[in-house]
């Protein structure tokens, strides 16, 4: 009798040893996958997201001055060199005029009327430059005698100048010129009308060209005075 006792005895505490062994094998198995998990979290949740604003920030700086300017006639301006718009933004506009291919004569008529240095000197000013083709319109003859007459070409080429710098929003209106006379605005928007003088009108083809010291705005005619 006390054999048997003794064999069951042990037989149970070897069945015990075994059942809390394999309890804590188990445990140790469901734990793994958790800590696994736990584990791999933090690097499937980190954000991703903080360079949008910054790029949406740059967006605008990357357009540079051709971002402001508007009208078909903008198209022809070039985009790269000191006749771009971001090159003429950062001269005088007399100086910024000269670099533009499409100003031409308009720049040669401002040297010959000796209002280089007037122009480049002026502060917040607008300018209302007619390209090579509206100088193109006025007869041969005429354009010849302009050029030759100093005190009649100051007049009209100061006359396409506006004492302050007008944006799209106060461009339409009467504004006085620095030949003490006055120029009338049309329009709104991105479309303007400017008066040309003897009934007619000329079109803001290429508008708010930024400049160092003024505002231009390219005009398919010749203004003159009245």
């Amino acid at each position: 009798m006390k054999r048997s006792t003794t064999r069951t005895g042990g037989s149970l505490a070897a069945l015990a040893l075994t059942l809390s062994l394999g309890l804590s094998a188990c445990g140790n198995e469901s734990d793994s996958p958790a800590d696994e998990t736990a584990s791999d979290t933090p690097e499937s949740s980190a954000p991703a997201e903080p360079s949008t604003p910054a790029e949406e920030e740059s967006a605008p700086a990357a357009e540079g001055a051709a971002g402001q300017v508007f009208g078909p006639g903008c198209a022809a301006v070039p985009t790269e060199g000191g006749g771009s718009f971001d090159g003429m933004a950062t001269e005088p506009v007399a100086n910024a005029a000269s670099a533009n291919p499409l100003l031409k004569t308009l720049v040669a008529a401002v040297t010959e009327a000796g209002l280089v240095d007037t122009l480049n000197s002026a502060q917040d000013i607008t300018v209302f430059a007619p390209t090579d083709d509206a100088f193109a319109k006025l007869p041969k003859k005429d354009l010849k005698a302009v050029l030759a007459d100093k005190a009649l070409l100051t007049q009209i080429l100061t006359h396409h100048v506006v004492g302050g710098a007008l944006t799209p929003e106060t461009l339409a209106g009467e504004h006085d010129t620095l030949n003490k006379d006055k120029v009338t605005v049309e329009g709104s928007g991105e479309e303007f009308m400017v008066d040309a003088g003897g009934g007619t009108m000329a079109s803001v083809i290429c508008g708010n060209v930024p400049t160092a010291n003024a505002t231009v705005y390219i005009v398919d005619s010749v203004l003159m005075p009245s």
